[in-house]
């Protein structure tokens, strides 16, 4: 839903008598409450469609002892430095679609070298190399939506 439609439905909500506003776009829903509504107060929820999902068998069966344990296990923790997302955008590890990426695997980076491109709200911000060293783990696709502080790569 666009912003504008969003912000013009919080002003009438909020200039009118109704206490709440459910709204369904496409496969878009929207839900405003007034603050001061007997459910939460000034809430704007934006809820994106969830595929179906299908029903799981019953199991029968006890799960087997080694499935539990890889369960139990914890991911192994990456060594070397983490270079972090800076913000909220779109990762590239490439200038343009189809050109070579700005690092591999294995690649050798100095400190400011640039390590990919985050897109955010239609700019395109170089993301450089915080410590000197060897690219050893790409954590992201490219392409993917990244959060602040989502880890990058692994420098050692």
């Amino acid at each position: 839903m666009d912003l504008r439609k969003l912000k013009t439905l919080i002003d009438l909500v909020a200039e009118s008598d109704i206490s709440e506003l459910e709204v369904t776009e496409g496969e878009s829903k929207v839900r405003i409450v007034k603050s001061g509504a007997p459910v939460a107060q000034g809430q704007v929820v934006m809820m994106q469609p969830q595929a179906p999902q299908p029903m799981p068998a019953v199991a029968t069966a006890a799960p087997a002892p080694q499935a539990v344990a890889a369960a139990e296990a914890p991911p192994a923790e990456p060594t070397g430095h983490v270079v972090k997302s800076p913000m909220v955008g779109t990762f590239y590890r490439s200038s343009a679609p189809g050109a070579a990426p700005f690092v591999e695997i294995g690649s050798v980076v100095k400190e400011g070298d640039t390590l990919c491109i985050i897109e955010a709200m239609k700019l395109l911000n170089e993301i450089d190399a915080d410590a000197s060293g060897t690219i050893r783990q790409v954590l992201v696709e490219n392409g993917q939506a990244v959060e602040f502080g989502q880890p990058l790569f692994i420098i050692g």
